[in-house]
């Protein structure tokens, strides 16, 4: 079994925190990092809340640390007019546009475990398709914990082609060459309590992975949404319009329906930026999801979305009927 350099412990004491405690530690490996690799860093900046924390972080120590934005073409148009608001930002665009991705790969549905696995069920492989049936077994013969769901095996039936490969064609791929080209190492916003991936990742190694093939820093591993949104406003740090304002979450009683602060802080806007066409974890969305929120707020944007692939569009319609979610 792999040595974990943290234990679950330790990632929940480092959350509770205060906010100041993270800044200065994450600050710290900021520095740790670029002084390991001789300022040749960069910041991985996607025009998200996230990242725009850690731009912030990292430049107030290095004012001239480069950020280095993937324009997919599946941003929100407000991401990227923030993104052009910033200094001493590098551009890099993938060789694929996402319809293009689709009609070659497949579409992102589910989550990038179950895609991967109906992609390569749907090509024989024999892992792959132990996997969707369920039947995988580990090396003492017990059954895998990653085997899919019953839920989720009609996906091999399904009318369209099923895929995980967006985010490498799309995203990956530009930034591994421009590590080939550049030879900066990158210092990314990833948090791990979004993903038990994530999680894990920063079990192994800690905040700065200086070892590997593709070295790699999270300084805000231990943080949490929470304490990224109480820094955007604390610091009246500006931020991408398509969030909204930054507010106090308001519930109401049950019984006379009074409304009452939780504390929580909320974005009146979206949630989260990522893709505007990638249907990963849609399926899990309270409405309106972010497909019913767009037909209102990016009309257009939606009806391209929406309209058959045969037609010039992409096609969603077709796999947000399929796996049961509305638009």
């Amino acid at each position: 079994m792999e040595e974990l350099k943290y234990t679950s412990e330790d990632l929940k004491i480092m959350q509770s925190w205060s906010l100041q405690r993270k800044i200065q530690v994450t600050q710290t490996r900021i520095i740790e990092w670029y002084q390991h690799w001789e300022g040749k860093v960069y910041v991985s900046f996607s025009g998200g809340k996230d990242s725009t924390v850690l731009l912030d972080l990292a430049r107030r120590i290095y004012p001239d640390i480069e950020a280095v934005f993937v324009d997919t073409g599946l941003e929100y148009p407000e991401i990227k007019e923030f993104v052009r608001t910033k200094e001493n930002v590098t551009w890099l665009k993938p060789k694929m546009n996402f319809r293009q991705v689709i009609k070659t790969y497949g579409y992102p549905v589910i989550s990038k475990e179950v895609s991967k696995k109906i992609y390569y069920a749907k090509k024989g492989s024999e892992w792959a398709i132990k996997m969707v049936e369920g039947t995988y077994t580990n090396k003492d013969g017990e059954l895998s914990i990653f085997n899919n769901t019953d839920k989720w095996r009609t996906l091999l039936d399904a009318p369209f082609e099923i895929s995980n490969r967006c985010c490498d064609v799309m995203k990956k791929s530009p930034l591994n060459l421009y590590y080939s080209v550049a030879k900066k190492v990158p210092i990314i916003a990833t948090m791990a309590s979004e993903s038990s991936q994530r999680k894990s990742g920063w079990l192994k190694t800690g905040c700065n992975a200086f070892d590997g093939e593709h070295p790699i820093s999270k300084p805000m591993s231990f943080w949490t949404e929470q304490d990224v949104l109480r820094y955007l406003k604390e610091f009246n740090i500006p931020y991408a319009s398509v969030y909204g304002d930054i507010v106090e979450e308001i519930r109401y009683t049950k019984k006379k329906k009074i409304p009452k602060p939780t504390g929580k802080l909320t974005t009146t806007g979206v949630d989260r930026t990522g893709c505007m066409f990638c249907m990963f974890g849609v399926h899990l969305e309270k409405e309106p999801n972010k497909f019913q929120r767009m037909k209102i707020t990016h009309p257009k944007l939606y009806e391209y979305c929406m309209r058959p692939i045969e037609e010039g569009g992409l096609g969603l319609s077709k796999v947000l009927d399929y796996i049961g979610v509305k638009y």
